[in-house]
């Protein structure tokens, strides 16, 4: 699959009556008497969706929505894993000097996150922007990765190739969760490339005086505000009480996927209880819960694989995880700090990842910002790129205004 063809989401009627099937049978444990949420999805929210599931819930429905985006395949070449048939969403605006802009997606999330926030970037409010929304090999409508090793050097690798293949020689980035580390990587891979990149999950370190002396200075003389404050707490808990998933995912996926490749319950249950602790009391309806759960299990690679990037990306003592967090420099960086985020961290922190241009906080929304808060994430994005914002033109001859607008500007 050289060329770049549109692309139809059609789940096979067989594996809507497999699923059925399987919803049919399923054997729940029991629950202690008022355990909430502590022990996890409690039982009487995962009957109810379980039925909702298998009664009235319509992939049909929700599956043409989907195939309302413009959604494309295409292979991509990766050093040592060769082609991968790689699923993405691409609009481009009709603005003729738009920003290429890549939206990486982490999990549970998909590529439908970007959906929101797709009719805000592209329209003529801008800056406008092209958007490129990729579902991550072993995501989604993409391919399952087959050899071991595929880490974050090759997921960046991957959208930075795609960028490349749609001509977009330049761009931009945005991404949360593993969207944000893979863009992380992009920046210190591809710096000639990556003209800006934005990320709403930060992590950072404690600025010490050796590494940024004035970072270290105002860290200690400045107090903490009102966000940094509870996102101690914030923070604490997710080490706790949330990061469970982690340790088993990094660990042992494949002991994992076998129950979240044959249960779709198991798999409900599991991706549920993120949607629940991961966001700011957003009010999740059963459609929106289950088609993110569906796009799980309908995947091309199969539930299981998509466990796999936390694996790989534990044992990359090189580009794993901890080198996102530390600085990188080539590329301006803009940041958003929620306060529902998994870890949140003092805004000193955030400056010690790369030299921010654009910084902003809000006073509500977690972990997915482009769900959650789409109007926000890209006011903020705007706010980046527009005329005297941090990032303005760093993409030489898409400052994302048309011949005309960008001269009444002027």
């Amino acid at each position: 699959m050289a060329s770049i063809e549109p692309y139809t989401v059609s789940v096979p009627d067989n594996q809507l009556e497999r699923l059925s099937q399987k919803l049919t049978t399923t054997n729940f444990p029991d629950e202690l008497d008022e355990a909430g949420w502590s022990y996890g999805a409690p039982l009487a929210d995962i009957k109810r969706l379980t039925n909702y599931w298998q009664e009235k819930y319509n992939w049909r429905k929700e599956e043409a929505k989907v195939n309302e985006l413009p959604n494309y395949r295409t292979s991509i070449d990766v050093e040592r894993f060769g082609s991968l048939d790689i699923h993405f969403v691409h609009q481009k605006s009709p603005i003729d000097g738009a920003i290429p802009l890549l939206f990486a997606h982490g999990w549970p999330g998909s590529f439908l996150e970007v959906s929101k926030i797709l009719p805000l970037l592209t329209s003529t409010t801008g800056p406008s922007f092209h958007v490129v929304a990729p579902s991550l090999p072993n995501f989604g409508f993409s391919s399952a990765v087959r050899k071991r090793g595929f880490s974050l050097p090759q997921y960046a690798e991957t959208c930075h190739k795609l960028m490349l293949k749609l001509g977009y020689t330049h761009y931009v980035t945005q991404g949360g969760d593993w969207g944000c580390m893979i863009t992380r990587i992009m920046s210190l891979l591809y710096p000639e490339n990556i003209g800006a990149a934005h990320m709403n999950m930060i992590r950072g370190h404690a600025p010490t005086f050796f590494s940024n002396p004035i970072l270290y200075l105002q860290h200690k003389l400045s107090p903490y505000n009102a966000r940094e404050k509870s996102g101690a707490d914030r923070s604490n808990w997710f080490l706790k009480e949330g990061g469970g998933y982690r340790e088993e995912q990094a660990t042992k996926p494949q002991t994992l996927g076998y129950s979240l490749t044959d249960s779709p319950v198991g798999l409900l249950a599991w991706i549920y209880e993120k949607l629940h602790d991961w966001t700011d009391d957003y009010p999740w309806t059963d459609d929106e819960i289950l088609t993110w759960v569906s796009i799980y299990w309908f995947s091309t690679a199969g539930p299981a694989a998509s466990l796999r990037i936390y694996y790989e990306t534990e044992h990359d003592k090189q580009l794993g995880r901890e080198r996102t967090f530390a600085y990188i420099a080539k590329v301006p960086l803009g940041l958003t700090h929620f306060p529902k985020e998994l870890t949140v961290v003092p805004k000193t922190w955030g400056r010690t990842m790369g030299p921010v241009v654009f910084e902003s906080e809000k006073d509500h929304g977690g972990h997915f910002a482009a769900w959650e808060h789409p109007e926000e994430l890209v006011g903020d994005l705007r706010k980046m790129f527009d005329k005297g914002g941090g990032a303005e033109g760093v993409v030489e001859g898409q400052n994302g205004y048309g011949v005309e607008k960008a001269r009444a500007r002027l």
